[in-house]
């Protein structure tokens, strides 16, 4: 899943060990969620968003592609 979890750690002048400390994971799940390797639990961008005090959407991007029909 695409993400901007890099960039709002940089931003927040955190390692991912800082960042994965603060969450309550391993160094190596923040790793792979950066590297889009690993898609985070609910509760775990939940807490990321609630870190960073934005929504999760503003870190995650599923880029979901939604059929609507109409009647």
């Amino acid at each position: 899943m695409k993400n901007h979890l890099t960039e709002r750690r940089e931003e927040a002048d955190l390692s991912q060990g800082d960042l994965a400390a603060a969450v309550d994971v391993t160094r190596q799940t923040i790793n792979a969620i950066e590297r889009e390797r690993y898609d985070p639990s609910l509760e775990l961008a939940f807490k990321l968003a609630a870190f960073f005090e934005c929504h999760i959407e503003d870190l995650f991007d599923p880029n979901l592609e939604i059929e609507l029909e109409c009647e």
